[in-house]
């Protein structure tokens, strides 16, 4: 079907490193916060460092949700092709000893019926991405928006106010 070209990955692929790369990078992140978290400060370094902690909080949360959403896109990939392949051969196995225009409009329809088809999955995975990445952005974005106020709230006379 020239319309999809997705296939599962074989064992070792690029999608198997890039898990074994994710989970390093949210190791190394969350052992960070964990250091971050057990130093002994107080007054402003104190607040810098659980403001920093919650950054890296921010940014492993962030990658999870992206990287979730990578998953979930190609398994559901995966089952649309899985599909495509199994109508393709249904069809073709209940073609054999038929006429041969009875044929012709058989596959005429499941081409129109697989591109309709097509456009439905693209939608769909364009939309599972979509959201994911929305949901990492909309973390990121408050951790911005939470570090903008404790600026301002340090920038203001007096200083910072618990």
């Amino acid at each position: 079907m020239a319309t999809r070209k997705t296939s599962t990955p074989p064992a070792g692929s690029s999608t198997d490193a890039a898990a074994q790369f994710q989970e390093a990078v949210s190791q190394t992140l969350q052992g960070a916060a964990e250091r971050l978290q057990s130093l002994n400060l107080t007054g402003a370094a104190a607040n810098l460092m659980e403001n920093g902690r919650k950054d890296i909080e921010a940014l492993v949360e962030a990658n999870k949700r992206s990287y979730q959403g990578l998953q979930t896109v190609v398994q559901r990939q995966t089952e649309m092709l899985r599909s495509s392949i199994t109508q393709w051969q249904e069809t073709v196995s209940g073609m054999q000893g038929q006429d041969i225009s009875a044929n012709l409009s058989k596959l005429d329809e499941m081409g129109r019926s697989a591109f309709q088809q097509a456009l439905n999955d693209m939608r769909e995975l364009a939309e599972v991405a979509a959201k994911s990445q929305s949901e990492a952005f909309d973390i990121v974005r408050q951790r911005i928006q939470d570090n903008v106020e404790q600026a301002a709230k340090l920038l203001q006379p007096g200083g910072p106010k618990k």
